[in-house]
């Protein structure tokens, strides 16, 4: 009988795509079930989520995401960024963890979360899971919360600040309201009707619905705009900031950056885009913050790994209200 066990070990479940596509690429096979190295620790992921980046790589849009992770078909056939889950053993040099620790965390560049198990180096982008939280919980938070907080650093959000957060009711919409709340700012943010309570009760001290009032016409200014979802007019919203304001435009395409060079360099307003940066360090520090109360994951649905397709198909209407998790059982 133990021999059976350890012949099935070798195997584990995971959502692979072999082909960029729609949902229905995503399918649910038997993989081999990595194998730690010596410094690395292997992990029972227990739950995972879809996220606007697994939606793009699944689709290769933009175009560029092919010269990145395979021209004709998908390099890293298993997606998903962000994890939680427990650790079931580690490399003879790891002194970070130990087994039954757990934990959470990002994937970085590296995915393959969609899957029963992963590999991590010990000094990667993970941390013990926060207490008082489930795994499903703990999983979502990654994702929105590096992205919300390596913004958030750089524009030096501080206290009694004015902050405008639109598309404050997604995963990073979410986890910048919850942000720049803890830094001391005052935060208004945008959405539809439908979210208004969602984005009340995790802290904002102003909403805007978007679907009956235009931010720019209304003679506010604010000190930062975060644009989390890319539906801004550039340039139509610089009405809109105070002076050395700062922008941020986390989900910026080649018009947006373009745009925002040429703002930084005719005025006085910074504009912050680009590829974001995070550490071990930055998952501790949301850690703590869950742990004091003052950052809580949003849930909009949970669906199983073998529903992966419909989790996808879902994200991509671009509803979602928070996240969207995987739990991997």
């Amino acid at each position: 009988m133990k021999e059976f066990k350890s012949v099935k070990q070798t195997k584990m479940k995971a959502a692979i795509y072999q082909q960029y596509g729609p949902p229905a690429v995503l399918q649910l096979k038997e993989v081999e079930k990595p194998i730690p190295q010596h410094h690395e620790i292997l992990v029972r992921i227990r739950a995972s989520a879809v996220n606007s980046g697994d939606v793009r790589l699944r689709k290769a849009d933009p175009f560029a995401v092919r010269f990145i992770f395979g021209l004709i078909k998908p390099s890293i056939p298993i997606l998903g960024s962000v994890f939680s889950g427990e650790i079931e053993s580690v490399g003879k040099e790891v002194t970070r963890f130990k087994v039954g620790d757990q934990i959470f965390g990002h994937t970085d560049l590296k995915f393959g979360a969609y899957a029963a198990y992963k590999c991590f180096a010990e000094n990667e982008t993970i941390a013990q899971k926060p207490s008082g939280i489930t795994d499903i919980e703990a999983a979502v938070i990654p994702f929105g919360g590096t992205t919300a907080l390596h913004f958030t650093k750089l524009a030096a959000i501080s206290p009694g600040q004015k902050v405008l957060i639109i598309g404050a009711s997604g995963a990073v919409g979410t986890a910048a309201v919850q942000l720049a709340k803890s830094f001391g700012a005052n935060v208004t943010g945008v959405c539809s009707t439908a979210n208004i309570a969602l984005v009340k009760s995790i802290g904002a001290d102003n909403v805007i619905d978007y679907t009956k009032e235009d931010f720019t016409k209304n003679g506010e200014t604010y000190d930062v705009i975060f644009d989390t979802v890319k539906t801004i007019s550039v340039f139509g919203s610089l009405k809109s900031m105070n002076k050395k304001g700062i922008m941020i435009l986390s989900a910026a395409g080649i018009s947006e950056m373009l745009s925002a060079l040429w703002i930084s360099m005719t005025s006085n307003i910074k504009v912050l885009t680009g590829v974001i940066k995070h550490t071990a360090a930055d998952i501790e520090f949301l850690k703590k913050l869950i742990e004091e109360g003052k950052f809580k994951p949003v849930i909009d649905k949970t669906y199983r790994l073998e529903q992966i397709a419909d989790a996808h198909a879902y994200v991509e209407k671009g509803h979602k209200k928070g996240n969207v998790a995987i739990e991997i059982t």
